[in-house]
């Protein structure tokens, strides 16, 4: 049997630096394969090696063969002609692969109908369908950015599977969805392979034990164990395998309790009430948050809990009750850690630029940028790229270092750790809860893992389906 995908030596550089050493792999007809490992170790420069999305500045040694044919040399134009219709990639970060202006319907029913070849009529009968089948019926109306970072990440799926492509190179599928959402996208996943092949990237252990069949786990670019997904996950023998095992929050310990004090909360919210859109998001919302404290969020996406950051942020007013601050805190003093951190950067310009940007505005000092990236595990040599030369992992850690800078009062991290391995995210955590401590910084933590805000949080406060 051909392999859909067979990849040999593939290495991948810029400039002199190796990003990806010598992967070899072969991805069969029906049989799921998974690449695992930790941020910035290269996972995501393989999807876009198949589908020629390099960025320029990258260079290959190796070969690709798509159903035997190698796919390097083919002219740029027949091989864009596979896109969708042979194959398809979800992309990490959904707000790259949406029209930011088209509503979502009629995103799924371009594809039906300009790829797939439908009637318009047809193509909006089953975009709506594909809309009520991933429980986003209420957003065919909505542009995306008016949606929340899962339901983007669903909508996402929906147009690039639309067209039927045979081979579905997933990048990060499930990040951001609650638990519920995310064994619905694995089931999608693993039901295209009646007919077609599936290649996932991810950082996500609980997505490879659903998907069995073949598994790779990368370091640093290189290949550190590779084998059936079941046995590799139950008796690893790389140490760096064993390493993202033990990270799983189930095996974090409990943060230890905030030292309790008798000073006024930063901020008390009594018996608030938001709507958005004419739905009831939630009612008679009542908590107090003091300095150094850890609030956790929980709830599936949609439920509004990035509407209570907007309303903790100022950004929001309640329908209904009341939220007092302790003072009058300056505007940078209550901050967000973005679920989508691209949404945070302007896209074209070196990171280092845009931190010095946020210095010269607050008159911060410089001096803590090479502090802050090596205690965020950041190589200085980010700085000179862009935000979309970078990981998903790698800018969440350079926008949280943004906000170390500006010494905040209050930190509303939203879904901080979805775009990082368990290793790093497990450090960025433990990295926040010290900031909390050490700064008396309030943090208010929204997690779809139920796990890890039991682990580290104060307080839980769980948001129900909207009414």
């Amino acid at each position: 049997m051909t392999p859909s995908i067979e990849v040999k030596e593939l290495s991948i550089f810029v400039g002199k630096q190796c990003l990806v050493e010598s992967l070899s792999l072969r991805l069969m007809p029906g049989m799921p394969l998974t690449i695992l490992g930790q941020t910035g170790s290269g996972k995501s420069l393989l999807a876009q090696a198949i589908m020629g999305l390099l960025p320029d500045e990258m260079t290959l040694k190796g070969e690709i063969l798509y159903e035997g044919q190698p796919l390097l040399t083919l002219p740029k134009a027949k091989r864009q002609a596979l896109w969708g219709r042979a194959l398809a990639m979800l992309p990490q970060e959904p707000w790259h692969a949406l029209d930011p202006v088209m509503k979502s319907q009629q995103q799924v029913a371009e594809v039906f109908e300009l790829v797939g070849g439908l009637e318009e009529e047809q193509a909006q009968e089953k975009a709506s369908q594909a809309l009520t089948e991933m429980g986003l019926a209420p957003a065919k109306d909505k542009i995306p950015s008016q949606l929340s970072g899962g339901m983007a990440q669903r909508l996402a799926f929906l147009a690039a599977t639309a067209a039927g492509g045979d081979l579905i190179l997933a990048d990060e599928p499930t990040k951001g969805l609650d638990y519920s959402r995310r064994d619905q996208i694995v089931a999608l996943l693993q039901s295209r392979l009646v007919d077609g092949s599936l290649l996932t990237i991810t950082h996500d252990v609980d997505v490879a034990r659903q998907l069995g069949g073949e598994l790779i786990v990368m370091c640093q670019g290189q290949v550190v164990e590779q084998g059936d997904a079941a046995t590799i996950l139950a008796h690893p023998q790389a140490d760096y395998t064993r390493q993202l095992l033990a990270a799983e929050p189930s095996s974090w310990n409990k943060v230890s309790a905030r030292t309790q004090s008798s000073a006024e909360p930063i901020v008390t919210l009594e018996k608030v009430a938001l709507s958005r859109g004419g739905n009831r998001l939630f009612s008679d919302l009542s908590f107090q948050l003091h300095a150094g404290e850890i609030l956790g969020i929980v709830g599936d996406s949609g439920t509004g809990k990035s509407s209570l950051g907007d309303l903790l942020l100022g950004h929001l007013q309640p329908d209904q009750g009341r939220i007092r601050f302790a003072e009058r805190y300056k505007r940078h003093q209550l901050l967000k850690l973005y679920q989508d951190p691209p949404a945070a950067f302007a896209p074209h310009i070196p990171l280092g630029r845009l931190l010095h940007e946020v210095i010269n505005l607050h008159g911060l000092d410089a001096a803590q940028i090479p502090r802050l990236m090596a205690r965020l595990k950041l190589s200085e040599g980010l700085l000179s790229r862009t935000a979309l030369e970078v990981s998903g992992g790698e800018l969440q850690r350079i926008a949280l270092l943004r906000i170390l800078l500006l010494k905040p009062v209050l930190l509303f991290a939203d879904e901080p750790t979805s775009r990082l391995d368990l290793i790093s995210a497990q450090r960025i955590m433990e990295l926040l809860v010290e900031i909390a401590r050490e700064e008396g910084c309030a943090l208010v933590l929204v997690s779809h893992d139920p796990i890890l805000v039991e682990k580290v949080c104060d307080q839980v406060i769980r948001i129900a389906q909207p009414i």
